[in-house]
């Protein structure tokens, strides 16, 4: 939910159709990086947003936030996940800027007004760790935190390569063998839905090794893990990544240490 658009009315309205977990965009407390951001809201506005969510009576609050901001400090970036934590929420996400082709970012990107600093990303991503595990919140996967029993049951069923069904404008949604995209436009999508119409904007057939392929992917970047017995055919990769401290065995499984979660991504690319 983006903290522009909460009102008391909306939040009643939400949970009253059963609604019971909102995942809210703050992205920075911080006006600066708000403003970088191109973000519409305020550090103020999210903040009162947060209260109307909990005054209207939703137990299971999400904060989503962003690191890696060109002209971001480390102690910027430290106090807005000090001031997320005082808040009270149950679960916190917290991401790496990423530059998408087809946005201003990315354009920005490319003439060289903005630059990426890995190494910088990084000391950002550990700092964060450290701190969020300090505060009591369990990094059940690569980016996202949570209090006991608050995980995400989208995310994990999502990583774990099972199916799940989203609504609304631009989700996706997985099922069985078919992959889905909605319509990204907010109106037309409301139009389309009114009239009985179709709203998929775009649709894949998948097959099995692309489903399996996925869930080692993002099997190993949650705390579970995934069955060793479920990725043979790389197992060369496996063993050379273990004896360099990126995976460890849990049991029959296998997962992300520390030093894996910091080059993630690079990791996953090997078992696509």
């Amino acid at each position: 939910m983006n903290p522009a658009t909460v009102s008391a009315e909306k939040a009643s309205l939400l949970l009253s159709l059963g609604v019971n977990r909102i995942s809210m965009g703050v992205q920075s407390w911080d006006s600066a990086i708000l403003q970088r951001l191109g973000r519409v809201h305020s550090g103020a506005q999210a903040r009162r947003s947060y209260d109307i969510l909990r005054t209207a009576g939703f137990e299971n609050v999400n904060l989503d936030l962003i690191f890696g901001v060109p002209g971001q400090s480390r102690e910027q970036w430290m106090e807005t996940l000090r001031e997320t934590v005082a808040l009270g929420p149950n679960h916190i996400s917290a991401y790496c800027l990423t530059y998408e082709e087809d946005t201003e970012f990315f354009r920005r990107f490319q003439t060289g007004e903005f630059r990426q600093n890995s190494h910088e990303d990084a000391e950002f991503f550990a700092a964060t760790m450290d701190f969020l595990n300090q505060q009591g919140f369990a990094q059940y996967e690569i980016s996202n935190y949570a209090r006991p029993e608050r995980e995400c049951l989208h995310n994990l069923a999502y990583w774990h390569g099972k199916d799940y069904l989203g609504l609304g404008p631009s989700a996706f949604s997985t099922v069985g063998e078919h992959r889905w995209q909605n319509i990204a436009d907010t109106q037309t999508y409301i139009t389309e839905t009114a009239l009985g119409d179709a709203t998929r904007v775009c649709e894949e057939l998948l097959e099995e090794t692309t489903r399996e392929s996925e869930r080692v992917i993002f099997g190993l970047r949650t705390n579970n893990g995934v069955l060793r017995s479920k990725i043979v055919q790389q197992a060369a990769e496996l063993e050379d990544l273990e004896r360099a401290g990126y995976l460890e065995a849990v049991g029959d499984y296998v997962r992300l240490t520390r030093a894996g979660r910091l080059v993630a991504d690079e990791i996953g690319a090997l078992f696509v």
